[in-house]
C-alpha cells in the first residue's frame, strides 16, 4: 500500500477582505513618491481626495503650491504651524491664508546684504496666485560689520539715527510687490520688533532710499486699494515722495499715515492728493498737524467728490484749523466720517459746526472728544442739530459740554440713529452679486 502525505499549503486565517485593492495600491505608491512625480490632476476627484488626505505637509512648496488647491490641506499645513488661525481674515481661504503668511514671515526676517533676495523672487511663482494683503509690521536692517566702539556715547542718542543712515537700508519691496497681480492691501511699519536689550535709534529709520523705493513700488501696485505706512517716523519731506507717487493712482482708496511725524507741509501735499485721487478714508491720527496743515486738507476736502472718512485726531489743529474743516464742509458733500478728538479745539470751532449741522446732509459721525468746546460750544451743537436728520454718531465725551446739553443732543442723534436703522429694515439695499 502506498503511503499518502496530504499538505495543507492554504493559510486558515487568509481572507480576499484583507488584499488591498489595486486602486488602494496605486494610490499608496502616489502618496509615497509624490515629490518625483505629483500626478495629481491626472486623477478622479475621489481619487485626489484620498491622495491629498494623505500628503505630508512638510512636502517642498515647490511640488504643492500650483498643484494642490484642496483647502483642507493647507489648513492642515496653517494649524501645524501657527497657533492662531483665523480664516476669516484672508477671505476663507486655508490656501491664501498660508502663503499671505509664510511671505510676511520671510519678509520679516530678511536681513538686507546677508539674507539672498533671491530667495524672495523664488517665492513669487509659488504664491503670486493667492497673496492679496500683506502685512509687515518689523523691517530687520543690515548686520553691521563694523560695531561701534563701547565708549560712543551716541549710541543711544536719536542723531544717531541719522550718522547711522547708510547702514539702515532696508528691503525694497520693489520687485516683490510688483509681480504680486492680485495685491489689494499693504500694511507696512519700519521698525523692530522685540528688540529688547539691543536697543538703537538706527533700528527704527525709515531712510530717503527706503522712501522713494517704497513709492516707486506702490505707483505700479495698479490693484491697490488699501495702504498703511505707520509708526515709521514718516516726515514731511517723505510724504511728498509718496504723495508724488499716488496722485492720481487708479485705484487706492484707503491711505493710513498714522503715528508719524507729519506736520503742515506734508498735510499741504496730502490736500493736494485728496483732491487728486479716488481716496475714500485717510488716518492722519497722532502726526503734528497744525492750522496751516489743516487748511491745506480743507481745501483739498472742499475740492474732495470722493472723501468719505478723516481721521485727525491727537494733532494741533487748534480752532484756526477746526473752522477751517468746518468751512469746508459748508459746501463738501462726499465726507461721512470725522474724527477731530484731542485737538484743542473750543467754542470758535463749535459755531462753525453749529452751520455745518444745520445744512450739511452727509455727515453721519464727528468725534469732539478731549477739546474744550466748553458750555456754550456745546448749546452751539445742540441748535445745529435742531433739524438735522442725518448725524447719528456725535462723541463729546470730555468736552466741558454742560450735562442737560449732552443729554439733549445725544437724544436728537439716537432718534436720527433710529430713524436709519428703521429706513434700512423697510428698504434693504441688495448687494450686487
Amino acid at each position: 500500500s502506498f503511503y499518502t502525505r496530504r499538505c495543507i499549503t492554504e493559510d486558515p486565517s487568509w481572507s480576499l477582505v484583507t488584499v488591498p485593492h489595486l486602486t488602494e495600491l496605486c494610490l499608496q505608491h502616489i502618496v509615497h513618491n509624490f515629490e518625483k512625480n505629483p500626478i495629481l490632476n491626472y486623477l478622479l476627484p475621489e481619487h485626489q481626495r484620498k491622495v491629498v488626505d494623505r500628503l505630508s505637509t512638510s512636502l517642498p512648496l515647490t511640488v504643492t503650491a500650483n498643484i494642490v488647491s484642496h483647502e483642507d490641506y493647507w489648513k492642515r499645513c496653517c494649524i501645524e504651524r501657527w497657533q492662531v488661525c483665523d480664516v476669516s481674515n484672508y477671505g476663507d481661504s486655508w490656501k491664501r491664508m498660508f502663503f499671505e503668511r509664510h511671505l510676511e514671515n520671510f519678509l520679516k526676517f530678511f536681513t538686507p546684504n546677508t539674507t539672498d533676495p533671491k530667495q524672495v523672487l523664488e517665492l513669487i511663482p509659488l504664491c503670486k496666485g493667492y497673496v492679496r494683503k500683506l502685512e509687515i509690521d518689523q523691517f530687520l536692517p543690515p548686520v553691521r560689520v563694523d560695531q561701534k566702539e563701547e565708549s560712543n556715547d551716541l549710541a543711544d542718542t536719536e542723531e544717531d539715527a541719522d550718522f547711522n543712515e547708510a547702514y539702515t537700508h532696508h528691503y525694497n519691496l520693489k520687485d516683490l510687490i510688483t509681480a504680486l497681480p492680485h495685491l489689494e492691501e499693504l500694511h507696512l511699519t519700519y521698525g523692530v520688533k522685540s528688540c529688547g536689550m539691543n536697543f538703537e535709534w538706527s533700528l527704527f529709520n525709515f531712510t530717503e532710499q527706503d522712501c522713494s523705493n517704497l513709492a516707486a513700488a506702490v505707483k505700479m501696485c495698479h490693484n491697490l486699494k488699501v495702504f498703511k505706512l505707520t509708526q515709521s517716523k514718516v516726515d514731511d519731506d517723505k510724504i511728498k515722495v509718496l504723495v508724488h507717487n499716488l496722485l492720481n493712482h487708479p485705484c487706492l482708496l484707503e491711505l493710513d499715515l498714522s503715528h508719524n511725524l507729519i506736520r503742515d507741509n506734508g498735510a499741504q501735499a496730502l490736500g493736494k492728493l485728496i483732491s487728486h485721487s479716488r481716496l475714500e478714508t485717510l488716518d492722519l491720527c497722532n502726526n503734528q498737524i497744525r492750522h496751516l496743515g489743516a487748511q491745506a486738507l480743507a481745501q483739498g476736502l472742499a475740492e474732495s467728490s470722493t472723501l468719505t472718512s478723516l481721521n485727525l485726531r491727537l494733532n494741533f489743529l487748534e480752532d484756526k484749523g477746526g473752522e477751517a474743516i468746518g468751512h469746508a464742509l459748508l459746501t463738501n458733500r462726499s465726507l461721512k466720517s470725522l474724527h477731530l478728538g484731542s485737538n484743542n479745539l473750543s467754542d470758535p470751532t463749535a459755531a462753525v459746526f453749529s452751520r455745518v449741522l444745520a445744512q450739511n446732509t452727509t455727515l453721519a459721525s464727528i468725534n469732539f472728544s478731549c477739546n474744550h468746546l466748553g458750555l456754550d460750544g456745546g448749546k452751539q451743537l445742540l441748535e445745529g442739530l435742531a433739524n438735522n436728520k442725518t448725524l447719528t454718531e456725535l462723541d463729546l465725551r470730555h468736552t466741558e459740554v454742560e450735562q442737560e446739553t449732552d443729554f439733549l443732543i445725544h437724544q436728537i442723534v439716537w432718534a436720527n440713529r433710529e430713524a436709519v436703522r428703521l429706513g434700512s429694515l423697510q428698504h434693504p439695499t441688495t448687494e450686487p452679486l
